[in-house]
């Protein structure tokens, strides 16, 4: 064996026995299947040096599939009351493996582990931490499992409409599009046609449907993402295309906003500084964000809890919105996007100050998440 190969084993994986149950409209084993080969456990028999084995009538948590994967020596998950209920071994120990497994035991010599020993709970694509889950797959545990595994599925650090007003009916149209064959790309395309239904209804002062079309984009913008994670059909494609469609159509809203106004008689003074302040605030914001990351290796909503709250209200497009549904409501909105154009620069500045302050803060060591720090 090569030293790359040691390094960097070869890892199968294999379920063992079956269940009939399904979650997210997938069964146990295709689950199961979609969660090793994302987790790398994809090499084919006499390719592998080593083999994850998980129980079908279990349900895991992503990071600990990725934790089996990439542990060294027997290795066995253990569930709370002691159960093993998932094993890493050597690939030549698969069979003997396999079959203490589908009797809750682990071979000899090998490590038991808890959940938390074998990912320790940090999720940083998706900005939280929490424990893993790990549950039995049971008809009455059903409905618990999919509120677990949606949860699971949602980004902790984000807007407050996102994080408090969409979870429980983007879950159960998550499920009706789950159930019904519907994939997360085609839920995508609805929001971007929303997105350019929305931008002609405001650009022609038409602000109440242009409303509705644009908080239906924005829900189902939170719905594509969770059907790609509880269905386990994340692509490279899918994420390049819904991140695209969210980070360039905002300023054409605020744009076309503007553009309505003389409709309804309610043109600004200074419409061009207006557009000005909110589109260079939105890049400029944008541009701090990717500064921060690559100056200092995390994102800049992470850093300390100031930023994961400041992020809740953020001049993005979701809280624009609720300054512009509001101004529409109180039969202004032309206030409405001048507070929008206020907010955008304000924001600019906390941002500009924060890289200043990480910049310092970075002289006395490497920045650290407050939600990486152990618990």
């Amino acid at each position: 064996m090569s030293t790359g190969d040691a390094v960097h084993p070869r890892v199968a994986g294999r379920v063992v026995g079956q269940s009939p149950l399904r979650i997210w409209g997938l069964t146990s084993e295709a689950r199961l299947k979609r969660q090793l080969q994302r987790a790398g456990a994809d090499a084919q028999g006499a390719d592998a040096d080593r083999v994850v084995l998980l129980r079908a009538d279990w349900v895991y948590d992503e990071a600990l599939v990725r934790g089996l994967a990439a542990a060294a020596g027997d290795v066995a998950l253990c569930a709370e009351e002691g159960t093993v209920v998932a094993l890493a071994v050597a690939a030549a120990d698969a069979e003997p493996a396999s079959a203490a497994l589908a009797q809750g035991r682990a071979p000899a010599g090998a490590r038991a582990l808890s959940p938390m020993q074998v990912a320790d709970g940090y999720n940083d694509k998706l900005r939280k931490r929490e424990p893993p889950y790990l549950l039995p797959l049971t008809a009455d545990n059903l409905p618990a499992i999919e509120r677990r595994t949606f949860s699971g599925a949602y980004k902790g650090v984000t807007d407050l409409v996102t994080l408090y007003v969409w979870p429980r009916p983007a879950r159960y149209v998550t499920g009706l599009c789950a159930r019904s064959g519907i994939t997360p790309n085609q839920v995508t395309f609805a929001s971007l046609l929303l997105v350019l239904a929305a931008m002609w209804l405001f650009w022609t002062g038409r602000y109440g449907m242009g409303l509705l079309a644009a908080w239906a984009m924005t829900f189902l913008d939170t719905v594509d993402g969770k059907l790609a994670r509880v269905t386990l059909r994340s692509s490279r494609f899918g994420d390049i295309f819904d991140h695209s469609i969210d980070l360039i159509h905002p300023p054409f809203w605020w744009w076309a906003w503007i553009v309505g106004l003389p409709a309804v008689g309610l043109a600004l003074e200074h419409p061009a500084l207006c557009l000005w302040a909110i589109v260079a605030g939105y890049v400029l914001q944008r541009l701090e964000e990717g500064a921060f990351i690559a100056c200092f290796g995390i994102e800049m909503h992470v850093w300390e809890r100031f930023d994961s709250r400041f992020r809740l209200f953020t001049a993005r497009r979701n809280p624009n919105l609720l300054l512009l549904t509001a101004s529409f409501l109180f039969g202004r909105p032309d206030l409405g996007i001048e507070a929008v154009a206020w907010w955008t620069v304000l924001s600019l500045l906390v941002h500009a100050l924060r890289l200043l302050q990480a910049g310092l803060a970075r002289r006395r060591g490497p920045l650290r998440s407050w939600l990486a720090a152990p618990t």
